[in-house]
């Protein structure tokens, strides 16, 4: 049992081991036999099948050695699934950072990469903490769907010169229209050895997906391409040409340089990563829950994450965050819960400790194939097409949001985005306020009440009744409050129903108690109906009391009052 507290409502609010307890303990707690730990090494084994030469490649697209992108997914993939709010969520370096990443080490090195990724770690921990990451919730889809397409784009032209050989010796710009500019003037260096192996990888990744599914198809991929290509001795690329091979150990764990004036300089980096790991490992999250029926727990998956970035750093490696394509292969692969995340990261430290040399001979025109092939896979093409579809807001925040990761900056394109999406929500909302005149009592309604029916009061033209619907915010404070205006003006007796508004915010409040002054001043009684007790606070800590207005509870109550003489003064 974990204890909760109870709120002013009388409802019940998680407890802080409600929120942060890893769900390797909730698990544990169950039960966890043989049968189970089968399972989970079975999964864990699949998923390390598929994240090895994911990781490198990533790694080397983000400008870095493959070695990092190893220790990146046994580091902090472990301290995920030991850690996270998830039970099936894998963790390493995915495809979304890459933009990121080989930006940051273009413009700080390595060093100051490693130093990001650190202090991303520490803020993705207090972000858990504050509980921040509920609101991530509230990033629109059309912003996901465009940035998730947008980052396609980017890592496929990313690609280019290692899917078809080209040789840039001035090296190859960041940004997108001048990379596109520098490899057309260097496609007269085209190798078609090259253009060869990349083709065989993706048409063995996609042949495995339509006659084998099951099988690791990206691994495979690779090692056919390596054979062909030690086999015919062909005049491409290796890691082993590039990069000396990989270690086969982890490295000793080592702290970046943690002067103020250093972390000052890579701060913006460490935001950008912090914003897009907590989206993209909660969207993760969310997608094993679908595939589960299982739900996380955003904030205790936020905590882990930053721990594993931290851990990461340490180590040598780069941004960890969940992937989903990983996670989505542990779920299918039978996984019991998070012991196949760290069953993963162990197999994966085997793989290096036992197989290193060999990853020497692995072409990077078949590390680029597969990348192409996830850079394809994550463009969602069907939500895209009925997003383009839907409405003029929600194509407008797609088309923006894809642009401007595609063009400007991941980071910018996210804030625009979601700054569009939250204003067309706006003014959505604020359309869907109605304030619609009401009969102020109907017969058969007083009927009901055991008052007696006065048709004179019922049909008096200095009488007004209005009723509010919707949420009343700031986005229709302006249009309402000049509706009202000019109907209190008109009057001797308003009265003004709440029973349909279930939100109302300090603009619109501030609104009524404009009015209700206005009212007074002119000798106009105003009565408000039907508020809930929240609406009721909100008017009445903005000054909308007695003797500016009348609280009746409903429409009927208030018509009766004004029925009745008033007092003598």
């Amino acid at each position: 049992m974990t204890a909760q507290t109870a709120d002013h409502g009388g409802q019940t609010t998680p407890s802080f081991a409600d929120l942060y307890t890893p769900k390797l303990v909730t698990v544990l707690r169950e039960g966890y036999g043989f049968e189970q730990m089968r399972r989970d090494l079975i999964a864990g084994l699949t998923v390390a099948i598929v994240a090895l030469p994911l990781s490198m490649a990533i790694a080397i697209a983000s400008g870095v050695s493959p070695d990092r992108g190893l220790y990146t997914a046994i580091v902090g993939g472990f301290i995920v699934s030991l850690l996270g709010g998830s039970r099936f969520q894998i963790g390493g370096p995915a495809g979304a950072f890459i933009v990121l990443v080989l930006a940051t080490v273009h413009a700080y090195g390595v060093d100051g990469l490693i130093l990001a990724t650190m202090l991303s770690g520490i803020m993705l921990v207090a972000v858990g903490y504050l509980r921040l990451g509920t609101f991530i919730k509230f990033i629109p889809y059309p912003v996901t769907v465009g940035f998730t397409a947008g980052i396609a784009v980017i890592i496929f032209a990313s690609q280019f010169s290692e899917l078809f050989g080209l040789s840039l010796p001035d090296g190859e710009p960041g940004e997108f229209l001048p990379k596109l500019v520098a490899l057309h003037g260097a496609l007269p260096t085209l190798n078609p050895a090259t253009i060869g192996i990349s083709l065989l990888t993706i048409a063995v990744i996609i042949g495995l997906k339509r006659t084998r599914p099951h099988w690791p198809g990206m691994l495979i991929a690779v090692l056919v391409a390596s054979v062909v290509a030690a086999v015919f001795a062909l005049p491409v690329a290796t890691i082993g040409t590039k990069f000396g091979g990989i270690p086969r150990t982890l490295p000793a764990p080592a702290l970046p340089d943690l002067s103020l004036e250093r972390i000052m300089e890579v701060m913006p980096a460490a935001i950008s990563f912090t914003l897009l790991g907590a989206i993209e490992s909660l969207l993760s999250a969310v997608v094993a829950d679908g595939m589960t029926g299982r739900r996380h727990r955003s904030n205790c998956e936020l905590v882990a994450q930053g721990f594993a970035n931290i851990g990461s750093a340490l180590f040598g490696g780069i941004c960890v965050t969940g992937t989903i394509a990983r996670t989505a292969t542990n779920v299918r692969s039978g996984a019991h819960g998070p012991v196949a995340g760290m069953a993963h990261s162990v197999f994966l430290f085997l793989f290096m400790l036992l197989a290193a040399p060999l990853a020497s001979y692995i072409p990077l025109a078949a590390l680029a194939g597969v990348l192409a092939v996830v850079a394809f896979n994550m463009v969602e093409r069907t939500a895209f097409a009925a997003l383009l579809r839907s409405s003029w807001g929600d194509a407008a925040v797609l088309l923006v949001t894809f642009l401007l990761v595609v063009f400007r900056d991941l980071t910018e394109g996210i804030v625009v985005g979601f700054s569009l999406g939250a204003l067309l929500f706006i003014h959505r909302m604020s359309e869907a306020v109605e304030l619609e005149a009401h009969q102020p009592l109907a017969p058969e309604d007083q009927r009901d009440e055991g008052r007696p029916y006065d048709s004179g009061s019922a049909s008096d033209p200095d009488v007004v009744v209005y009723r509010l619907s919707g949420a009343f915010f700031f986005g229709a404070a302006s249009t309402v409050g000049a509706t009202l205006d000019r109907i209190a003006d008109q009057r001797k007796s308003f009265v003004l129903d709440f029973s349909a508004v279930p939100l109302l915010d300090s603009t619109a409040a501030n609104v009524i108690e404009r009015i209700a002054r206005k009212a007074e001043h002119a000798g106009i009684r105003f009565f408000v109906t039907g508020a809930s007790p929240n609406v009721r606070r909100m008017l009445l800590t903005h000054g909308v009391r007695p003797p500016h207005v009348v609280y009746a509870a409903t429409i009927a109550d208030a018509t009766y009052v004004l029925r009745q003489p008033e007092p003598v003064a």
